[in-house]
């Protein structure tokens, strides 16, 4: 089919992407939802704006769309895009949903009103194997924000790899923070991967903390050839 996938650059949507390559789909777009609004309900936010450098890096045309991010009124902002892929040929959209039911449903209503299938590949995936994957296919997922109890300033910035993922479980254990950060414990950013043409240098970042969350920002960055 000819697809689209709601794409932030986060290791979900990314994931979401590499199934539907992998089941060859015809991946026509990929659409980036930039909220003005950093509460969102429904949208990714730190390093939203990354997006299109990272469509450079896929060689996949990118649809983005602002939106200011208020709940409910933000999925009218959704619809418009979703009408105008449907009119551009597209016959279903990929999402990297995993347990949030929120945006799952309000997804899939647009998409059965518009007239596009809805495809979440990941959903309820075990997400310890599920994490694991991510990082044995070989691709650089960093942590673009964090807040809960347990993920300190050192995480912002950092590469999830085997050790990351061994700290998370232990930190599940105690705090119960969820290892695929489903619980909006933390925000990610795909840099490289199997499934990308270029990988992304970054060449200037900066972290803000405030008390007990904080988000890593990317504020210049380029492509390199692989």
């Amino acid at each position: 089919m000819k697809a689209c996938v709601l794409f932030s650059g986060g290791k979900d949507s990314t994931m979401a992407l590499y199934y539907a390559l992998k089941e060859k789909e015809d991946v026509k777009y990929l659409l980036s939802m930039k909220s003005r609004n950093s509460e969102s309900y429904m949208f990714h936010v730190p390093n939203i704006h990354v997006t299109d450098l990272l469509a450079e890096a896929l060689d996949i045309p990118i649809m983005s769309v602002e939106t200011d991010g208020i709940k409910e009124e933000e999925l009218e902002d959704l619809r418009h895009a979703f009408e105008n892929l449907k009119g551009l040929g597209v016959e279903c959209i990929y999402t990297g949903a995993l347990y949030s039911q929120y945006q799952k449903s309000r997804i899939e209503k647009l998409g059965s009103e518009v007239g596009l299938e809805i495809i979440s590949p990941y959903w309820h995936v075990d997400e310890l194997e599920y994490m694991r994957e991510i990082v044995s296919l070989g691709f650089k997922i960093i942590i673009s924000g964090v807040a809960a109890w347990g993920l300190d300033e050192s995480w912002l910035g950092r590469v999830i790899d085997d050790e990351a993922i061994d700290e998370l479980v232990k930190l599940n254990e105690k705090y119960y923070v969820d290892i695929a950060f489903e619980g909006g414990e933390a925000e990610t950013l795909a840099i490289d991967g199997p499934i990308f043409k270029k990988k992304v240098k970054i060449l200037k970042d900066k972290k803000e903390w405030h008390r007990d969350s904080g988000v890593y920002i990317i504020e210049d960055a380029v492509l390199e050839e692989k």
